[in-house]
């Protein structure tokens, strides 16, 4: 079987300490250990000037192979054109969008760079699996140099609409990108549809069956493929972590009131300033809740260098002191806001703590925190997810109770309808949601890409 090169913006080197939380690593590295072959990309540190060759770390089956950023490099790449461009944009947040042609010129400079230091490391028959937002002209930058290998790319955030996405000066090069891979993976059927609109209606191209697109003089096949979880681990680390003593502390701290959970990244497309005022809305609404409902938020510190993720720190703290001090009590606080991580079994035992779980991304790629509060639960005496209508789970969990989270009003009602959800109901939603969650685990999200990719005939679609 061939070689398998993974490309993304961060490797995930065994040497560097323990992983972090979550699956992808863990199922990259897995893929790459059946087939043999690279983990390519950044390493994650700067150094004063571009790295000319790759840090090379042999462990047997794969090599991983990194490249350090100038410093000058991860302010225009990273900093600049990948989270305070691309990022926004693709989470429909224009007014945060910041276009500027140096970080622009810098994007396509790494890639650039990536490319060729990548290029000497291909074989003829590897195939290439490149990731989000940050690589979406290594393609293009692969073939130039005569690469013709199979390539495909996956998109881990939401694809805007047309609308949004001709608001990017350098949109039409951005999607001519995208159509220099042999497949391309989208999260949702949503994500899907407004690339075929850009392609029929700005790039002139033509959506043909079987999942084929033609356009920018190539072809290629765009399909769905939602990613999940670690389903079977999340369970037993969920039951295991019972006895955790963090979990321990919290359950015995709690007694007898209930508990919302929240995790998200510290970032402005989750919606947590808009879930803070939901709850309080709820408070306000439901009094009789009060003293006995508290909202737990785990927001960990991202991208702090970015000052619109300073801003929504500072908003966070301001908006959970003023409703700890309308509505708490000496023994009671209606938010307890944690702005740190926690070790993913930890977490599993918290989301089973917690009698909801509340969810809701302004705009997400898929949101795998959906999907974990779901794995984690107790089989006979689960909790019930709260999910915006707006994150690409709500695509899969439809026995979530959806949600706008815009609409106060309609997030406090539903957490109402959570907390005093009967066991009967609550079981019979647990159910279906679980059966989705099985059925789009982390595996087969895997699987079913790379068997599309390598069903890919030798020279790719072919042109025109």
């Amino acid at each position: 079987m061939s070689r398998l090169v993974v490309v993304s913006n961060r490797v995930a080197v065994p040497t560097d300490g323990p992983a972090k939380a979550g699956g992808l690593a863990v199922a990259l590295r897995e893929a790459l250990q059946e087939n043999g072959g690279i983990w390519f990309g950044w390493s994650g540190k700067t150094s004063p000037k571009p790295q000319d060759e790759p840090t090379m770390t042999e462990v047997e089956p794969v090599t991983y192979a990194t490249l350090d950023l100038s410093r000058r490099d991860h302010q225009e790449y990273y900093n600049g054109f990948a989270n305070r461009t691309l990022w926004p944009l693709f989470h429909y947040r224009l007014d945060l969008a910041d276009f500027n042609r140096q970080d622009y010129a810098g994007y396509l400079r790494v890639n650039t760079h990536f490319a060729e230091r990548l290029r000497p490391l291909i074989r003829e028959d590897d195939d290439l699996w490149v990731h989000d937002y940050h690589l979406i002209p290594f393609a293009s930058e692969l073939r130039r140099l005569g690469v013709e290998n199979r390539i495909g790319f996956f998109l881990h955030t939401p694809f805007p609409t047309m609308e949004v996405l001709l608001a990017l000066p350098s949109h039409d090069r951005l999607a001519r990108s995208l159509c220099a891979y042999d497949v391309v993976g989208f999260q949702t059927v949503n994500d899907l549809r407004a690339f075929h609109e850009y392609i029929v209606h700005e790039a002139g191209g033509e959506i043909l069956g079987d999942n084929m697109v033609r356009a920018f003089g190539r072809t290629l096949k765009a399909e769905v493929y939602p990613i999940g979880i670690e389903v079977e681990t999340m369970q037993r680390t969920s039951a295991h972590a019972m006895q955790e003593p963090a979990v321990r502390r919290l359950v015995k701290h709690m007694a007898e009131r209930s508990l919302v959970i929240g995790v998200d990244r510290l970032d402005y497309s989750k919606g947590i300033p808009e879930r803070f005022r939901s709850f309080e809305r709820f408070l306000e609404k439901f009094p009789t809740h009060q003293g006995k409902v508290s909202l737990m938020q785990i927001a960990p510190v991202s991208r702090g260098e970015v000052p619109e993720y300073k801003n929504i720190r500072e908003e966070l703290e301001a908006l959970a002191g003023h409703i700890n001090g309308v509505y708490g009590e000496l023994d009671w606080m209606p938010i307890r806001y944690l702005n740190k991580g926690y070790p993913r079994d930890t977490l599993t035992g918290f989301y089973r703590t917690c009698r909801v779980g509340l969810v809701t991304p302004l705009r997400d790629g898929m949101n795998l925190v959906a999907k974990e509060y779901v794995a984690s639960q107790n089989p006979h005496e689960p909790g019930v997810l709260v999910l915006s209508r707006f994150a690409g789970a709500a695509r899969e969990l439809d026995a979530a109770l959806q949600v706008n989270p815009y609409d106060q009003d309609n997030v406090a009602e539903a957490l109402n309808r959570a907390i005093t959800m009967p066991l009967e109901e609550r079981r019979e939603r647990w159910e279906s949601m679980m059966a989705k969650v099985h059925d789009s685990s982390l595996d087969k999200w895997r699987e079913r890409f790379l068997a599309v990719l390598r069903s890919v005939p030798p020279g790719g679609f072919g042109h025109g």
